[in-house]
């Protein structure tokens, strides 16, 4: 029986069902509105930066055929084949997604879903609706990523503008239309039969592909039928997906030598603004910028994006909008992947509450900003909890977020890393510990140790299925544990639950008859099977 997925939900393609190769087929209409339905074979920046994996009407299939289009078929208004282990190694994610061709929102789709059928079953399938969206004209459905295994995740993440902004997403470019109409498209290839010739047919098209078939649970095995000759509407430009450079362009006419310069008002000396100057930037520290005891920075000329200079007579204090100013804070856009946590740059995080449909606990104060309807309410740990967190210094001050929207998370600047549990565990210094997932559970745990008289240090250990959100203080180091790994208890950040760690000292009475030591007289060490690890900040605590 197929599983029901929510926004958000996440597995291992692997814990779905064994074989790789798959069917996905994806089910959206409304009245009188057309729909463009594409994957992105994106590398492991999330960029395409290969266009013969943007599989679409105009290019129906992956070089190697690991992605094919095959139509309309057994009541999916668009279907994949997907053969997991065909795909490259440069390819990480494979996004599905549905763009309005034409006017229209994804508010007015009527109910639909993106399934996966493997071996004539279904085995997923992530249902939605048009009220889950509002004026966005595109939807990024679900995707295949690579994270050490292939997933899936059922996204449901609506994008502002149609297939072209949707493509500049993903690092690519829009080609100007071509009026060449676009040759029919052959048949598509057979599969072979499976392995068990008892077996109902697993992929394709149902037989007689003359006759109109009612739809299906899933499609079998077979020769599926040919797709109709798929002409390219007028309206639709052919895409290509090379990587969209930001730069600046080339103003219509060719560059515009510079005039003279205007005479400043408010009686300031001439000068030449200075190209990538920041506003707020305290002047007389570079050539050309205003001496100390002029005003702010939002009067003086405002830098021209093609190197010219302000017209003459443009009041100071109004900021030129234009593709120099959006090429200057194109770098700095807030980052959507349509994952439910998204790192908007190495101190900053974003959770999106609306995917996955279940609260975050955060510490108190980090929030720096949120958008839409979110809740924020004081989590108290409890007596007993109070109790424990006080006597083993792993009390954390929560705040549970709820609701629907986005919230930003930050503290004092520390790098932010995620780390997604599958139901496994990993153990975390509460003092780096930013956020989590509620459906996380969390407890203390007790470090033991020897040659000290009761040494022990403690620790929270997380487990479940969730994500946990750890901040360090600079680039972190992943080391694999051996039995002879030792390291500094100030230092290390977390470890997998499944090490085992008790207290090493190294102090000697000998040592403490005499002035002076090295300071390091505690340390960690760590034991356990291959495939466990430990992460250590180039900071002590």
């Amino acid at each position: 029986m197929a599983r029901e997925f929510q926004r958000g939900h996440k597995a291992k393609i692997s814990d779905l069902t064994p074989g790789t190769d798959l069917y996905v087929g994806v089910q959206i209409a409304a009245p009188g509105l057309t729909f463009d339905i594409s994957c992105f074979g994106l590398d492991a920046n999330e960029q395409l930066s290969d266009d013969r994996y943007f599989i679409f009407f105009n290019q129906p299939k992956s070089p190697e055929e690991s992605v094919q289009l095959l139509g309309a078929q057994s009541g999916d208004t668009e279907s994949f084949r997907v053969t997991l282990d065909r795909i490259p190694a440069n390819i990480h994610k494979l996004s599905f997604t549905a763009t309005i061709d034409g006017a229209g929102q994804m508010s007015q789709v009527g109910p639909g879903y993106i399934r996966i059928v493997a071996g004539g079953e279904e085995v997923v399938r992530y249902a939605f609706t048009g009220s889950e969206f509002s004026t966005e004209r595109a939807v990024m459905l679900g995707d295949f990523y690579l994270k050490d295994v292939w997933r899936f995740a059922a996204v449901g993440q609506g994008f502002d503008g149609g297939l072209d902004a949707l493509l500049k997403n993903f690092g690519g470019e829009v080609a100007e239309e071509q009026p060449a109409a676009q040759q029919p498209q052959g048949a598509a290839p057979s599969f072979a039969p499976p392995p068990q010739a008892t077996a109902p047919p697993a992929f394709g098209a149902p037989a007689a592909p003359q006759m109109p078939q009612a739809p299906q649970p899933a499609p079998s095995f077979g020769a599926p039928p040919a797709p109709a000759p798929a002409p390219a509407p007028a309206h639709n430009p052919q895409m290509h997906a090379a990587p969209t450079i930001a730069a600046p362009m080339t103003p219509p006419g060719g560059t515009v030598p510079p005039p003279p310069p205007a005479p400043s008002p408010y009686g300031q000396p001439p000068q030449q603004p200075q190209y990538g100057q920041v506003p707020g930037q305290v002047p007389g520290q570079l050539p050309g910028q205003v001496p100390p005891g002029a005003p702010s920075p939002y009067g003086q000329q405002a830098p021209s994006p093609y190197g010219q200079q302000q017209p003459a007579g443009m009041p100071q204090g109004v900021p030129q909008a234009g593709a120099g100013l959006q090429a200057a804070l194109q770098p700095y856009r807030e980052t959507p992947t349509g994952q439910r946590w998204t790192p908007q740059n190495q101190q900053l995080m974003r959770v999106d509450l609306t995917m996955g449909g279940t609260p975050v606990l955060a510490r108190q104060g980090s929030m720096v900003m949120y958008q839409g309807k979110v809740d924020f309410s004081y989590k108290g740990a409890g007596f007993a909890g109070r109790i424990v967190g006080n006597a083993t210094g792993q009390e954390m001050q929560l705040m549970r977020c709820s609701g629907r929207g986005q919230v930003f998370l930050a503290e004092n600047g520390a790098h932010l890393h995620t780390i997604e549990l599958q139901g496994d565990g990993i153990c975390v210094s509460a003092e780096n510990v930013l956020a989590f997932d509620e459906t996380l559970q969390h407890e203390v745990r007790r470090i033991e140790g020897h040659g000290i008289p009761g040494g022990a240090l403690f620790t929270m250990m997380f487990h479940g299925t969730g994500t946990v959100v750890v901040k360090t203080h600079g680039v972190p180091v992943v080391l694999p544990v051996t039995p002879t790994t030792f390291a500094d208890c100030n230092a290390v950040v977390a470890w997998s639950a499944a090490s085992q760690v008790i207290l090493s000292s190294q102090v000697r009475l000998r040592r403490n008859a005499y002035p002076g030591h090295s300071g390091e007289t505690v340390n960690l060490q760590f034991r356990g099977a291959p495939g466990n690890f430990i992460v250590v900040q180039p900071y002590e605590v």
